[in-house]
């Protein structure tokens, strides 16, 4: 049954509105994924305050090519899905999770990052970026290890002396 043209306004409205308020929106492909493991994806990133929406390929590049974002719209191959959220790189590192765990049934086309477009590579490379958490945590590492080794030094002084 063919979609109305209201309801194709109504897509590309919708598609737009995730753009506007999302900082990052990875595009997926899913070609092969069961409904199964589609709901268990869309469970799981929900709990982690990101989103999983399936539009139409055509849909989604009238909504991308009246957004005013920088660069080239990736390719956009197979059956499209927009992974998203308010957090700048959650949408990447978990989907990029999902492609590892599922052997390319789920796999980065591209996305918007920061207002940019970016292709697969680029989308794969932010994915591996650490969270913030563990960012800090190496961060205060890098800043103890000195402090560490000069312990470890006046400590074979004093054992040195007595």
């Amino acid at each position: 049954m063919a979609i109305t043209k209201q309801k194709k306004q109504e897509i590309v409205a919708s598609v737009k509105d995730i753009l506007n308020t999302s900082k990052s929106v990875v595009f997926v492909n899913f070609h092969k994924l069961p409904v199964s493991e589609s709901t268990t994806i869309r469970k799981e990133l929900r709990s982690k305050d990101v989103n999983f929406t399936v539009a139409k390929k055509t849909l989604t590049k009238r909504a991308l090519t009246e957004a005013a974002y920088s660069g080239e719209i990736p390719k956009l191959d197979g059956e499209l899905a927009l992974v998203y959220s308010a957090d700048l790189l959650a949408p990447a590192r978990e989907i990029y999770d999902f492609q590892k765990k599922l052997d390319g049934r789920v796999s980065i086309l591209g996305g918007v990052f920061n207002g940019l477009y970016k292709n697969k590579e680029e989308m794969e490379s932010i994915a591996l970026i650490p969270s913030q958490k563990t960012l800090y945590a190496q961060f205060v590492n890098i800043i103890n290890s000195p402090i560490q080794g000069f312990v470890l030094a006046l400590n074979a002084i004093a054992e040195k002396k007595q």
